[in-house]
């Protein structure tokens, strides 16, 4: 059945995506969703129509959903009001009469995109609906039914939003709606323990459900610095675990009152199972443990705020370079040494740790930089024999740079076949981003990687220095 979805207007390629993302995590079999457009809509429009198996579902979406402020029956849909009252007249009494009993309780509210009504206009446009023959009463803080007059504004009108042909007016039941709760609450201006490179509520519980998280399943941040991702999927009733390099991040914090447990006990969430200061470019696990994790969601370091790491880099005790053995009188107050780490080699990590550590139909999310110097190059994504990309979504931060959330579900087990053909596939990747960096699409960034002094082992540090610089404020 045709329901109307009609999303916040943000993140406008981020909607589609969460929406069959959590369509599968209820039940809905098919990759992708049918999706069509109402009459005289432009495609950034915040109404779509979505086909899906039944309203129990579409409910469960929008309840759960960020981005999609509500989904709708709709009873009638025209270009004023005589034309929306022959649709509502003609909408089958079968499917409106349940809804308009006497012992029901009813609200209608009248709601505009790219225009304001003020209150006596709202309510001429409620009794312009008296043919609707509504014999319950009225209850405006609890009803048991809700109705939504939807209305568009006319197109040309300059107000910066997406055009409409004409003015589209819509009534329906709402069949679920976005809990608006959920993100003041975890905003991170309330948040005790914040990092540089905290991930902010609305973008971490969308990559919750990009991953599929649900009660029970076991969600690993490789990258989990203060803790936001984590916080989003423990939200959602998921087992925690996650690493992070600076030991300083997983033990301290600010404090034993201000630290990455503080945030789970700030919500009442249950704590993460484990933090670890672990590497990405050394995973800890053991050669025999493999298939562990539901779905590993993150973002991985790439130069912005800070930069990649790995274990290693430099001298640590006087006279001893390379491998090394603590001293037992320096181990208490000991922080591990680290080097610098290209975006290129952190997401072969990655992806080679969701190839082997994710289970079957698990999930990784992550986030990838891309430059937006040319459009009409078309952006090549990492890949590896055991995923699949079902998604990429972008997020503009300047007119130069974006990122891009990508999704991957893994299609088949990992093998050491299967590991060397990816190590050759990242090689590849690898030296075709090169190529098309060296053609004059980047000059000494700090995010990207090949044309960055860290990705060849250069030790450059004047000209890492001088690519933060130039582009340090540009992101946002």
């Amino acid at each position: 059945m045709w329901y109307l979805c009609v999303f916040y207007h943000r993140l406008l390629d981020y909607r589609k995506p969460e929406v069959e993302s959590l369509s599968q995590l209820f039940g809905v079999t098919d990759s992708s969703l049918d999706w069509k457009l109402p009459l005289h809509h432009h495609p950034d429009s915040p109404f779509h129509f979505v086909n899906l198996p039944n309203e129990h579902i579409a409910a469960n979406i929008a309840d759960r959903s960020i981005l999609v402020k509500g989904m709708y029956e709709i009873w009638g849909e025209g270009g004023d009001g005589e034309e929306l009252k022959e649709a509502i007249m003609g909408y089958p009494d079968d499917r409106k009469l349940p809804y308009l009993s006497p012992d029901s309780t009813f609200r209608i509210i009248v709601d505009t995109f790219g225009k304001v009504l003020s209150f006596d206009e709202q309510n001429q446009r409620i009794k312009g609906l008296a043919y609707i023959p509504f014999k319950g009463r009225v209850n405006l803080k609890n009803p048991e039914y809700k109705f939504w007059l939807m209305e568009t504004d006319n197109y040309g009108v300059n107000n910066g939003l997406p055009p409409v042909a004409q003015r589209r007016i819509f009534f329906g039941r709402e069949i679920g709606g976005a809990d608006r709760k959920l993100i003041p609450t975890y905003e991170l201006k309330s948040r005790k323990y914040l990092g540089p490179t905290a991930m902010d509520a609305e973008m971490a519980f969308l990559m919750a459900n990009q991953g599929l998280v649900t009660p029970g399943k076991l969600i690993y941040d490789p990258f989990v610095g203060t803790g936001s991702i984590l916080v989003a999927a423990a939200h959602f009733g998921a087992i925690t675990m996650g690493a992070d390099i600076d030991i300083r991040v997983v033990r301290d914090g600010r404090g034993p009152d201000c630290n990455v447990w503080s945030n789970f006990k700030q919500y009442g969430l249950p704590s993460p199972v484990g933090l670890l200061r672990a590497d990405n470019n050394l995973p800890p696990w053991r050669s025999g443990l493999k298939e562990m994790f539901d779905a590993i969601i993150c973002d991985p370091p790439y130069g912005v705020r800070a930069g990649g790491r790995k274990s290693g880099g430099r001298k640590l005790l006087k006279g001893t370079v390379g491998p090394y053995t603590v001293p037992d009188d320096k181990r208490s107050g000991h922080i591990p040494s680290t080097g610098g780490y290209c975006l290129a080699e952190c997401i072969h990590d990655l992806l080679d740790l969701a190839g082997r550590m994710l289970v079957m139909g698990g999930r990784l999310v992550c986030f990838y930089p891309v430059l937006r110097d040319d459009e009409n190059v078309e952006v090549q994504f990492p890949e590896h024999p055991c995923l699949k990309l079902v998604a990429s979504s972008e997020q503009i931060l300047s007119s130069r740079y974006s990122r891009v959330l990508l999704t991957m579900v893994k299609i088949k087990p990992y093998s050491d076949e299967i590991g060397e053909a990816a190590r050759l596939q990242h090689l590849e990747f690898k030296e075709n981003h090169l190529k098309w960096l060296e053609e004059g699409n980047l000059v000494h960034s700090s995010v990207f990687g090949p044309a960055d002094p860290q990705i060849n082992g250069v030790a450059d540090s004047k000209s890492f220095k001088e690519g933060k610089q130039k582009y340090r404020g540009k992101y946002v």
